[in-house]
Parts: structure tokens; sequence; C-alpha cells
């Protein structure tokens, strides 16, 4: 390729958004980013304020005049906190798997590092932590900390082995393009299989929004992606740096295409004997 340079040698060939299972599979899992997720927090803070600050009043107004000794007041006080700080959130979070009304807002939600659902320990640390870097230090432990993750974990996050997943899906897209006709025969023969979901998603995003670069901006970075891109593909074109991009997503939609294709056809071949009732079996 004329314009790249050689590729990096000591290129990492794992996704960090990439799990590998037990099974050799690959999920691919997005962790939310940190603006999405310090605004979830935001809309969770003011519920639970809102939420404490109606209870104190019930109390204040309902339960405090009929106390017997003053000395109760304390203790219902630290009873409403602990309620609303702590039982609150771990009652949502288990009861909706990891999300409350600020993470479904952003498209959120909770999940262990495995990418599984929490259980009561994994909400019941991350209630706990929340308290004191959440409310007592204003949430300025949560954003440091999340500043310096590469998941935007907090404290309470990495104390419980959790993160928070983005869930919310794009919609879909026409495809701008398709391979480029000076790469037509390359393309027959080309491997792209083993480029990493991230490192598609930048290329991809780079190439919708290319025309609104400027010309020096635009080709130092389809040059960057080129080589990053180049470690994954065999064998590489000598061609300018975002054809040869162009032509790797052009590449990679196409086939994925085949394959879902192809999957929906054994699916729809396999669907009457999966609907059908057994041999013999008697239609009740």
């Amino acid at each position: 390729m004329a314009q790249t340079a050689p590729p990096i040698p000591d290129y990492k060939f794992a996704d960090d958004d990439e799990l590998i299972t037990g099974e050799a599979v690959a999920l691919s899992l997005r962790p939310t980013p940190f603006v999405l997720r310090a605004a979830g927090a935001a809309i969770d803070v003011i519920v639970i304020l809102t939420v404490t600050t109606g209870i104190f009043m019930v109390a204040i107004y309902g339960i405090i005049p009929y106390l017997p000794e003053a000395g109760w007041i304390n203790v219902v006080a630290i009873a409403i906190l602990v309620f609303c700080f702590v039982v609150i959130p771990i009652t949502v979070e288990l009861l909706s798997k990891g999300r409350s009304l600020g993470k479904l807002a952003v498209g959120a939600r909770i999940v262990r590092d495995d990418g599984g659902a929490i259980g009561f320990r994994h909400a019941f640390i991350r209630a706990l932590v929340g308290v004191i870097e959440n409310f007592m230090t204003a949430g300025g432990i949560a954003i440091l900390v999340a500043l310096l993750d590469s998941r935007s974990r907090r404290v309470g996050d990495l104390l419980a082995g959790t993160y928070s997943q983005h869930e919310r899906i794009s919609a879909v897209e026409t495809a701008p393009f398709g391979v480029p006709i000076e790469l037509l025969d390359w393309s027959r023969t080309a491997d792209v299989a083993r480029l990493p979901d991230r490192l598609a998603r930048r290329i991809s995003q780079f190439l919708k929004s290319a025309g609104n670069y400027a010309p020096t901006t635009r080709t130092t970075m389809s040059i960057e992606l080129a080589n990053e891109a180049s470690a994954f593909v065999a064998p590489v074109p000598d061609c300018p740096a975002e054809l040869f991009l162009a032509g790797v997503v052009a590449i990679r939609r196409q086939r994925d295409a085949m394959a879902l294709a192809s999957e929906k056809r054994v699916l729809d071949q396999l669907q009457p004997v999966l609907s059908q009732l057994p041999h013999k079996f008697p239609d009740r």
C-alpha cells in the first residue's frame, strides 16, 4: 500500500471490548462511556435524594411527634438514611437485573466482569461503597476513579467485580458504499476475519464522517487506521489508505450479511422439525 507504513509488530490482538468464553466464543461487550454513566448516576442521585426528602417529611410530621423519647429521633434518621442509600439501591438493582431509572435513561446495565447478571453480593458492595464515594464525597471519588479506568468503573465496581454495560443499539443505517471498483479483484481473496470489532467500528465511523475533516487530518487518520487494520488483513493491497479502509469495511459487511443469511436458511429448514410434535405423539 503506497501511503501506509509497515504494520505495528507488537499490536495486541485482544480487543478490550471482547470477552472470550470457555467455549472460545468472543462476546462483544461495550462499557458505558463516562459521560453517559455520569448522566445516569446524576439521575439516580436526584431520585434517591427526592425519595429521602419525602420520607423525612413523612417522619417529621407523622412519626417523630409520637416518639416517647428524643433519642429515638436519631434512630429514625439513621434508619431512613440506611433504607434510602443502601436498601433501595440494592433492591432496585436486584429486581431490575442491574438497571435503575438513570441507567434505563442512558441505556446501561450493571453486569459482572464476565458479562453475567449481578447478585446480592455485587449490589450490596456497590451500594455500601456508593454511600462514601457518591454521597459523602459528592461524587468526587467516583468521578476521579471512573476517569482513570478504561471501563469508567467506580470504586464500588472495582471491589464488586462489575461494570456498566451499554446496551442501547443505534439505528441500523444503510450502507453508504460497496467494495471500490479498484479493489474488486482483491476482495475475492481478501481475508478480514481477524479484524477486531472495536477497530472495525472506528473505521466505519471515520468513513462516515471523513468529509467533515480537513484534508491533512483526513489523510493522517486514514493512514493511522490503515496501519492498524493491515495487521489483520491479508493480503494488503497497494492502494491509498482511505480506499483500503473502504474495501475492508465493505468486505466485512458483505461477509457478515452472507453469514446471517446462511444461518437464517438453516433455521428455516429446521423450523418444521422444531415446531412439530414427536412421532405418534397425540395433539391435545
